[in-house]
This record gives structure tokens, C-alpha cells and sequence, in this order.
């Protein structure tokens, strides 16, 4: 019996912390968590604090408050259980809202001629949004890990327009990619193929939007 307890208890545990590194590491922060990055640990540190707030109160606004705000009410019109979200039929609507979000901000980021690669960050998660809900038709990505490989795919980029050495940045992402991963499929949400396949999407989308020899397509949208 004691042994039975003590596997419950760190079941619990594990849980818990899986739970907490989901809430942690949602998607919603990552383009606000971009910036925030962007003014402290590169040249744009020198620009004016209004200039800053007023950026970061554009992204908070359309990345995190209005999906959030939105997929809440989604939630009660609708009467589903957060379980109930993770449901590929119920996942359509909160991915869609979160693109009409990303594009209202992706506009707002152009009137104020932003930098490219600022635009870009909100640009790579507009598409993946869209390349997420693309395909759910058929399977099933874990957005949470699509996130994640953003970051290490914008990273890698990131190093090479400033020329700096990223290794420490992307060995602690790189770590954090991996638990996350692991809690995603600890809490059943999604496998060990949905997990990779989100990272490498999310990864290989990030290169080729902040590579300048490959985003052609993109730059009325960029510039």
C-alpha cells in the first residue's frame, strides 16, 4: 500500500509540474516574450520607452489579451471544457480567431514601419496559425511545440542578422522545447509524431520567413 501511495503522489507530481509547464510555455506569450527580448538584449534597447510601450502594449493586445479574451467566450457560448478544447473538432474556431488577431496586429505593425524582422515575428505566427489549421484537417499538431520551434528557428536567424553567439540562448530553449514536449504528451494531449512534426513546423517556418535570401514572398508584408 505504501508503495501503491507513493507512485500516486509522484503521478500527481508529474502531473502537476506537466500542467504548470504547459501554462507556462503557452503560445499566446511567445510573440510578446519576442519582443520583450528584442528591447532588452539588442540594439533596440536604445530606443524611447514610449516607442516600447507603445509596441509592447500593440502585441499584448492582439496576441494575448484578444485570442484569450475570445476563445473564453468562445468556451461559455459554446459550454466546452478546456479538456474538450483539445479536441481536433473544437480546435478550428480558437486557431481562427487567433489568426484574425495576428492580422489585425500584423497591420498595426506595418502603419508604424516597424523593422522587418519585427514584423516578422508576428508574421511567422500568423502562418503558422494558418499552417495549423490547414493541418488539422488531417492530423492533429501540438501548437504548443509549433511555438516552440518558432523560437528556436527565429533564434538561430536572430544570431546570424546580429551577429551574435546564440549557443547558451539555444541550449536553455532547446531544453525547454524538450520539456515541454514531454508535458504535452505526459498530459495526453498529443503523441510523440504530433509533438516533433509541431516543432519542426514551427522551426522550419521561422527560417524561412527571417532568412532574407528565401522570404521574397513575404517582404509586402515585412517591409
Amino acid at each position: 500500500m505504501t508503495m501503491e501511495k507513493e507512485h500516486i503522489a509522484t503521478g500527481r507530481s508529474l502531473l502537476w509540474v506537466a500542467r504548470l509547464t504547459s501554462a507556462v510555455f503557452t503560445p499566446f506569450y511567445i510573440p510578446f516574450l519576442c519582443f520583450l527580448v528584442l528591447f532588452l538584449c539588442t540594439y533596440l534597447s536604445m530606443m524611447p520607452i514610449r516607442y516600447k510601450i507603445i509596441v509592447l502594449g500593440i502585441v499584448y493586445c492582439f496576441t494575448i489579451l484578444t485570442p484569450m479574451v475570445s476563445i473564453f467566450l468562445f468556451r461559455k457560448i459554446n459550454g466546452l471544457l478546456a479538456e474538450e478544447m483539445s479536441q481536433r473538432k473544437n480546435r478550428y474556431m480558437p486557431i481562427l480567431l487567433t489568426i484574425i488577431s495576428y492580422a489585425f496586429c500584423l497591420m498595426m505593425m506595418r502603419k508604424l514601419n516597424l523593422p522587418w524582422y519585427m514584423t516578422g515575428v508576428i508574421l511567422t505566427f500568423l502562418i503558422l496559425s494558418v499552417a495549423c489549421i490547414a493541418v488539422n484537417l488531417r492530423w492533429k499538431l501540438s501548437e504548443h511545440m509549433v511555438g516552440m520551434g518558432a523560437v528556436v528557428g527565429g533564434l538561430v536567424m536572430f544570431s546570424h542578422l546580429f551577429g551574435y553567439n546564440p549557443v547558451w540562448w539555444l541550449s536553455l530553449f532547446i531544453i525547454a522545447a524538450g520539456v515541454l514536449g514531454s508535458a504535452r504528451i505526459v498530459l495526453g494531449h498529443h503523441t510523440l509524431g504530433e509533438v516533433m512534426s509541431g516543432f519542426t513546423v514551427g522551426f522550419l517556418c521561422a527560417l524561412w520567413v527571417f532568412n532574407p535570401n528565401l522570404n521574397g514572398m513575404f517582404r509586402y508584408f515585412l517591409i
